[in-house]
């Protein structure tokens, strides 16, 4: 464990209390686990080498794998740092103002041992010549912007996929708000700009999210507070966001953890959905 401190099953099993047995010995029965693609060591060999991507976009995608301290396990650890963006650089980084500087973000990175880190074109712009050869990096595409007023939720791009191969970028990354009135528009970009990184050996990863807050109104009472759940984090709605994320080739998806399961059946006329998977 290279000297660090590490949670023994004891201590796990404490800090789950109550929930303990719920959570470590649930078992699903409705998908065996030979159904499974599952982490390892060999994904990019056993799985990546079986699709359409290029040699190049393998020895991206093994780069990535191969880095930092999760190394070689098959699981990774981006940082990623668009906050400056996506919530303001006052809002970021004021409380740490040494994370202005550009270079502090990704020696963030190196220091703490991630595969990879995932900022913006203007701080790979800045520094890339002294750390493209030390992590892979991963250009962030497109961002939302909070100039706007009142506020507009959506992703546009910043800067080129040929640029961010220029800068020695590894991957490119980008959001989408699935079910928010510009996500057409955002799928048809990202899934051309995913494209274009392939041909150039980038790997792609997807910030797979759902924005929509009419999709937070139950059944029951669309004006009751109480019977309002977020829906954003609905396992089936994730779950089909992720779908079309793998169907425009992202190779990685950054998604919310799901909180709860029924979106498609507590909202009326929201997708389509199956029993099968509330079982």
């Amino acid at each position: 464990m290279r000297g660090e401190p590490y949670i023994v099953t004891t201590d796990i099993v404490r800090l789950l209390g109550e929930q303990a047995s719920y959570l470590l010995d649930h078992k699903c029965e409705g998908i065996g686990r030979d159904l499974l693609t599952l982490p390892g060591p060999d994904f990019v060999t056993d799985v990546v080498a079986g699709t359409d991507r290029s040699p190049q976009v393998m020895r991206s995608l093994q780069s990535l794998f191969d880095h930092g301290r999760l190394g070689g396990t098959g699981y990774v650890s981006i940082l990623p740092v668009d906050q400056g963006i996506e919530h303001s650089g006052a809002a970021s980084f004021a409380p740490n103002p040494i994370y202005f500087d550009p270079a502090s973000i990704v020696e963030l990175a190196v220091e703490g041992g991630c595969n990879a880190v995932a900022t913006t074109f203007g701080v790979l712009g800045a520094v890339s010549r002294r750390y493209a050869h030390r992590i892979p990096l991963i250009v962030k595409i497109n961002h939302n912007e909070l100039l706007t007023y009142p506020a507009s939720y959506d992703q546009i791009m910043f800067g080129s996929v040929q640029r961010a191969h220029e800068l020695g970028a590894a991957g490119v990354g980008a959001t989408i708000y699935f079910g928010s009135a510009e996500s057409g528009r955002q799928i048809t970009e990202v899934a051309a700009a995913f494209e274009e990184a392939h041909r150039l050996g980038m790997f792609t990863v997807l910030w797979c999210y759902l924005r929509n807050p009419d999709i937070n109104l139950s059944s029951e009472s669309a004006e009751d507070e109480s019977t309002q759940v977020d829906n954003h984090v609905a396992a089936d709605a994730t779950g089909q966001a992720n779908h079309i994320g793998v169907t425009i080739e992202a190779d990685i998806i950054k998604q919310k953890l799901p909180e709860h399961n029924g979106a498609f059946v507590s909202v009326p006329g929201f997708g389509k959905t199956h029993a099968a998977v509330y079982d």
